[in-house]
């Protein structure tokens, strides 16, 4: 009788599940009922994606081919750019589709796929600026050792841990929430599949899923964070006993720029996955998920690109104009 009756209160997911049990396919929540809305909010964010990947596969590209710009600061900002790279085209496409067309509907196996690469690339990139201020704080802090101590191999083993812990992190918490039974209702109320909005479909009690999504986002968000604390806090007092103005000026410019792409990205995922979940309204979520997806992305090359004379001077030379920037 109970099954029945469970039946027949979600005869709405029908569509999208091939049991009764396990919901199959999701749909996500149509963001507004107004058409030109839908629109216009489409094609800000398909010119944002597009700025995103230009500015990105140009700084990737001119790293590659400069060089001078073959050094430990630029090799993790060739590996920053290509994780900005993954990071919008694992989220971004769906997002468009949903915005303009009827077809949003995506597969649970789609789903878990796109978690996983989001995840990973998000994670990554939390480790990776957490090496590019270590980098930074060698060049300042201990320069005479700087090229021995971050040489080639220090800087690739910095990378592969830093996509390392990111796959191994994406992988397991995929796994582990994909791993419960959704019972419906079908409708994912964001733009993509992260983590609290599927949470929140799940079946029963999924206390324990929210308290370990909620400790590895601490552990992985906080840690990287309080290394670029600890490196920024050295550097600082570095700097504040330097003789020399300009040195203290040249190299606190060296670092700004990092700072500011720390500031944006930190800042935008603390407040989305390290407040309280009584303080989550699917409004703000969603807000908060288009700067950290695609306004952040879009603004990293920029900053790096407008503050940094070599990268400049290199894009000329790539593009092959005197008066591109």
């Amino acid at each position: 009788l109970c099954l029945s009756v469970f039946q027949v209160m979600n005869l709405n997911c029908s569509l999208w599940r091939d049991n009764v049990m396990t919901v199959k396919r999701f749909a996500f929540a149509k963001f507004s009922g107004v058409t030109e809305q839908c629109f216009l909010l489409f094609s800000l964010i398909l010119l944002m994606f597009l700025v995103s990947l230009t500015g990105n596969a140009l700084i990737a590209l001119t790293i590659w081919t400069s060089p001078v710009l073959h050094t430990p600061m630029y090799f993790f900002l060739a590996n920053l750019s290509l994780l900005e790279i993954g990071y919008t085209c694992s989220v971004i496409p769906k997002m468009l589709q949903s915005l303009v067309s009827e077809a949003r509907g995506i597969s649970r196996e789609g789903c878990a796929t796109q978690m996983f690469f989001f995840t990973l690339f998000g994670i990554s990139e939390c480790c990776l600026l957490a090496a590019m201020a270590f980098d930074r704080y060698m060049a300042i802090c201990s320069p005479l050792h700087y090229l021995v101590r971050v040489s080639r191999g220090v800087c690739a083993h910095l990378a592969v841990v830093s996509w390392g812990v990111g796959c191994m992190v994406s992988l397991g918490q995929t796994n582990y929430i994909f791993s419960l039974d959704f019972c419906g209702p079908c409708e994912i109320d964001h733009f993509f599949c992260d983590l609290p909005p599927i949470l929140a479909l799940a079946c029963g009690d999924t206390s324990h899923n929210e308290a370990a999504v909620f400790v590895v986002a601490t552990l992985c968000i906080s840690s990287p964070f309080l290394l670029i604390i600890a490196s920024y806090g050295r550097i600082l007092a570095a700097v504040l006993v330097m003789p020399s103005s300009e040195g203290r000026r040249k190299a606190l410019s060296t670092c700004s720029s990092h700072l500011l792409v720390v500031t944006l990205f930190y800042g935008s995922g603390s407040v989305t996955y390290l407040r309280p979940k009584a303080s989550h309204s699917p409004g703000v979520d969603k807000l908060l998920a288009l700067f950290y997806t695609v306004v952040t992305s879009m603004l990293n090359p920029i900053i790096y690109s407008l503050r940094n004379k070599e990268v400049k001077a290199a894009l000329r030379r790539i593009l092959g104009k005197k008066n591109v920037l």
